[in-house]
């Protein structure tokens, strides 16, 4: 059969957004209609969807509507999802060459991006992202979490230093209704925390946060959001970035209206500190005890000098929410400084020289920045590489491009891995649990028990 004669074979390595929109933008292509594409979609977790269920806070189910999204894509014919299967353990470069015409990497990004401030390393300094993995149920993360302090710092200022913030200052029965599985009720149910301070090194103008996430930490019975009104400045930058974008006029006048508001009686206080600059953190035998900030101010332009001006914060932990870092993949090149796969509008590219028939989409692509939705114009662009080098025969010539090929390879090394079928018996088995509990759903956290509830004929018992 020649190469034209049979659909597009195309793996795409991660079964996040970024990877599901990019097997819903070749779909949509003139080649799917013209000359069929067959799909498989590597998930190195036994579920699908990424950060979509190991990144977003638990109670914002608005953002995890997106899954019914899509929900539509995976369920069409052309998409295979093959999950728990882990790209370079698993399956390498050379066995994906084989096996098909083009490759796309979106592994996203779901380490925490490096901080250099001394005490980094104290014990009570932590990643944001190792805590929202814990709170989300990731079975490779650890089942408990130390909720010991009483007085908690964020850095940061985007919406993952306020789902940190805000898991940190609600109840564990406020989350209870939510999908957390029981050890995270239990760890939130026993947290301590009664305080919790974020801080930014610039102004309210220059903060990252999105207007609805801000207006929810006030929301919970439980939470006081409390702005100093020392904290409302603005110069000339700041005046132009709020004239030039509404949802950044819209954050600036919410923390205002915190700013201006007579502090109430709720018990756990949020407090949002700007121009204050993370400088140390303090340690006492080994573990937290303060955060060191410097006080800025803005410089005309929007950005921020220092002032000389130290405070000393009495806490007990502190979370870096200051970005996420993408994962050096094997056999792949990385941008280490960028934290990017080097690449040329989705095209990877190895010292000048494009890599045949590799790709790559997502914040693996383009860096951890920007909405869910920002990936589907990086999706497009990437897919648009491939057909256009499709076109040009410049795409892989893979010696085993029949579909059945890569499930004779996975079960010849005893992987057991996940299918969409199994992803619906995954899905049920988690809704029955939390029928059981007047819930929407609980999530399963252990691997084998995940495996055990989509691939129950898979798993040796």
């Amino acid at each position: 059969m020649s190469t034209q004669d049979r659909p597009l074979r195309v793996a795409i390595v991660g079964a996040g957004p970024a990877g599901i929109y990019a097997a819903d933008a070749l779909m949509k292509s003139d080649t799917a209609s013209e000359r069929g594409v067959s799909i498989d979609l590597y998930e190195r977790m036994p579920a699908p969807f990424g950060l979509i269920r190991y990144g977003v806070a638990p109670d914002h189910p608005r953002i995890k509507g997106i899954i019914t999204a899509l929900h539509k894509v995976l369920d069409k014919p052309q998409v295979r999802l093959l999950g728990n299967v882990d790209y370079g353990t698993d399956i390498t470069l050379d066995d994906l060459r084989t096996l098909y015409d083009a490759v796309v990497f979106s592994t996203g990004a779901t380490d925490d991006r490096l901080m250099d401030l001394p005490g980094i390393d104290l014990d009570g300094s932590y990643g944001a992202a190792q805590f929202v993995a814990w709170y989300d149920g990731h079975p490779d993360f650890p089942r408990t979490w130390p909720l010991e302090a009483e007085k908690v710092a964020v850095i940061g200022v985007g919406n993952v230093a306020l789902d940190v913030a805000r898991v940190l200052a609600k109840t564990g029965d406020e989350l209870l209704p939510t999908e957390i599985p029981p050890n995270v009720y239990e760890g939130l149910k026993a947290n301590k925390a009664v305080e919790v301070h974020v801080f930014g090194r610039r102004g309210p103008a220059q903060a990252k946060f999105t207007p609805l996430e801000l207006k929810e930490l006030d929301h919970s019975p439980n939470i006081e959001v409390i702005v100093d009104p020392e904290d409302i400045d603005y110069d000339e930058g700041s005046a132009v970035a709020r004239r030039g974008s509404k949802i950044t006029d819209q954050v600036a006048t919410i923390i205002e209206n915190y700013a201006i508001r007579e502090v109430g009686d709720r018990p756990h206080k949020l407090f949002l500190h700007f121009f204050e600059s993370p400088v140390e953190i303090l340690g006492d035998d080994g573990k937290v005890v303060g955060l060191r900030t410097e006080r800025t101010q803005l410089d005309g332009t929007g950005n921020v000098k220092p002032t000389g001006k130290v405070t000393d914060w009495e806490v007990g932990a502190v979370y870096r929410a200051v970005g996420y870092l993408s994962d050096n993949l094997p056999a792949i090149p990385f941008d280490d400084q960028a934290g990017v796969i080097p690449n040329e509008a989705g095209r990877i590219f190895d010292e000048g020289e494009h890599l045949t028939g590799l790709y790559t989409t997502g914040w693996v692509k383009r860096g951890p920045i920007g909405l869910i939705g920002h990936t589907k114009g990086d999706a497009n662009e990437t897919v648009e590489c491939i057909l256009n080098d499709m076109k040009d025969g410049l795409l892989n010539e893979p010696a085993s491009p029949g579909e059945d090929d890569v499930i004779a390879l996975l079960e010849s090394r005893d992987i057991p891995f996940t299918t969409w079928d199994g992803w619906y018996r995954l899905d049920e088995h988690e809704r029955k649990l939390g029928e059981a509990e007047g819930r929407e759903r609980v999530k399963v956290v252990e691997r084998e028990d995940m495996l055990a509830a989509a691939e129950p004929d898979k798993i040796q018992r």
